[in-house]
């Protein structure tokens, strides 16, 4: 039989050492510090792309709006002097009509009191507000909805309107979702061929 000399080679193989243990805990530690930004990072582009999709859901309303009533639209009926939503309050629209209506009803969604909590409107996105502007005075007429909010993060700052323009301190935190609408011309002069009305 033989004998085994004990050595140190023997007992190098018996185990881990601690600094193989604090190494492997390190990394772990490492590891799970990355999944939690991960996860946080996550959670930011989650309210995001929700508060985009509720801007666009706004801009297509009142777009619709201003499509549904083009005798009025083709007066300056729908243009906005000032934003509305954030800063404005919720009143109630059930006495107007027409554009009046339709942009009361706007400044309500825009606030988010279509759903609240705790006696909070919080149906709409953070620093909500919306313009329509008038794109040109001549026929066919063409408006220019927008609905800007306060993002999470600071972005390049949007170019495509001026609504909210300074509103959110920083404008590279200024979101903006916008829609062209364009109100065709259906009846011409037969004098001179130019549009006369929607």
């Amino acid at each position: 039989m033989k004998r085994v000399p004990c050595g140190s080679a023997g007992r190098r193989e018996l185990g881990t050492t601690m600094v193989e243990v604090l190494v492997s805990i390190i990394i772990v530690v490492l590891g799970l510090l990355g999944l939690a930004g991960l996860q946080s990072r996550a959670a930011v582009s989650e309210m995001e792309a929700f508060q985009r999709a509720q801007a666009i859901v706004l801009a297509q309303d009142m777009a619709d709006r201003i499509n549904a009533n083009r005798k009025a639209a083709d007066t300056v009926a729908y243009v906005t002097a000032a934003p509305l939503g954030t800063g404005n309050a919720v009143t109630d629209c059930s006495a107007l009509n027409g554009p009046a209506r339709d942009l009361c009803e706007w400044n309500n969604a825009l606030l988010g009191a279509a759903e609240s909590a705790g006696g909070l409107q919080v149906g709409a996105m953070i620093g909500a507000r919306g313009c329509v502007t008038d794109l040109g005075t001549t026929l066919p007429r063409q408006y220019l909805v927008s609905v800007v909010w306060q993002g999470l993060i600071p972005t390049k700052e949007p170019g495509a309107t001026a609504c909210g323009q300074g509103d959110y301190g920083d404008d590279k935190t200024r979101r903006a979702i916008t829609t062209n609408v364009s109100i065709g011309c259906l009846q011409n002069d037969p004098a001179t061929g130019l549009c006369i009305g929607p």
